[in-house]
């Protein structure tokens, strides 16, 4: 059952997007030129997912993430994913140890993924033994070794890269663990002004350090906020026909996604959109989730999500296609007017 929106004062919703909004500044600091990407990326760790970032070589993913560790002060780790990369490498491993009485003892040493934030950089390149490291903790928040299971820090996420150009030696993340993901976002060189700035004001290339972080406190009250922001019963409805609509069959299945989705979205990414949909709302300043928020967050959500066949590949259709079509099609009021009454109805006629 969600909250009532009287709940949420003013007062603690402006005290949360304040402190939100001095999140995104830094990161414009840090990175030039990204500033839709540095909202979805903030999006997506208030509603406590892991994000995939993928993008060529050298267009900041691994700075961005770095520095997002350090504005929200939380420690950060990193792992670069290589074929030779065994899961013990990435959860901890048992070793023997002498107790003070002589005897040995199997003692656990932690991996590198024990942290709040984890790099996973070019998680493409590690063998799929390794990538199914992650299962557990990116869904559970835990790690299993030897029948002991073991909580991770709270936060935790995983934020990986992964290079779209490269196929030679890669290994490509199957779908139950891109299920897993909550965004996958696209990651894409500046323009001509920011390639500018970049040369004449960062030596080598180094960002700067941030001005301003963020405490664990605030952290914490912004997810407690953001927690609070109102769902409405229609706004969730159309979430879920969204997801619906994305399997070939469904009713409201639009012509793309008959002609070219082999499998739809599962449950998980109504969940993931109705979360980061919240997110988006407070970002905005807004005690309630609207319908543009949907739209804002469902190609993100969406567009690892669905398995496209053959045919896409060979027409040239992606998923963010399929995506932009379905939401075009979709009245959110599910009224299904036919299409002269409602251009009436928006020409207020």
């Amino acid at each position: 059952m969600t909250d009532a929106p009287s709940l949420l004062q003013p007062e603690e919703l402006a005290g949360a997007t304040a402190l939100t909004t001095r999140v995104l500044e830094q990161l414009g600091r840090l990175l030039l030129g990204q500033a839709d990407l540095h909202r979805m990326v903030l999006a997506g760790i208030l509603s406590r997912g892991h994000i995939l970032l993928e993008g060529v070589p050298g267009v900041g993913k691994t700075a961005l993430i770095r520095g997002l560790g350090r504005v929200l002060s939380l420690p950060f780790g990193r792992i670069q994913f290589t074929p030779d990369l065994m899961p013990g490498d990435i959860l901890g491993t048992h070793i023997l140890q002498p107790t003070p009485t002589g005897e040995r003892q199997m003692a656990f040493q932690p991996g590198p993924i024990f942290t709040n934030i984890l790099l996973a950089d070019e998680i493409n390149r590690a063998s799929p033994k390794t990538q199914s490291a992650l299962l557990e903790a990116m869904q559970e928040r835990s790690v299993t070794l030897l029948g002991q299971t073991r909580p991770l820090p709270e936060p935790f996420f995983v934020m990986a890269t992964q290079n779209p150009i490269e196929l030679e030696g890669t290994y490509p993340l199957p779908e139950a663990q891109l299920d897993r993901f909550l965004f996958k976002l696209r990651v894409t060189a500046g323009d001509v002004a920011v390639l500018d700035e970049i040369i004449t004001t960062r030596r080598r290339g180094e960002p700067p350090e941030p001005t301003w972080t963020m405490s664990a406190q605030d952290l914490a009250r912004v997810f407690a906020i953001m927690d609070r922001v109102y769902l409405a019963r229609a706004v969730s409805r159309y979430i879920a026909r969204v997801v619906a609509a994305t399997h070939a069959g469904a009713a409201e299945a639009t012509d793309l996604v008959g002609q070219y989705v082999a499998y739809g979205a599962s449950p998980r990414a109504a969940i993931a959109m109705a979360e980061s949909a919240r997110a988006s709302a407070l970002l905005a300043g807004r005690p309630t989730v609207g319908f543009e928020d949907v739209r804002r967050v469902a190609p993100a959500v969406l567009n690892h999500r669905l398995i496209l066949n053959y045919k896409a590949r060979f027409d040239g259709v992606d998923a963010f296609q399929v995506v932009d079509d379905l939401l075009g099609a979709l009245d959110e009021a599910e009224l299904d007017l036919p299409a002269d009454v409602q251009v009436a109805k928006e020409s207020g006629t």
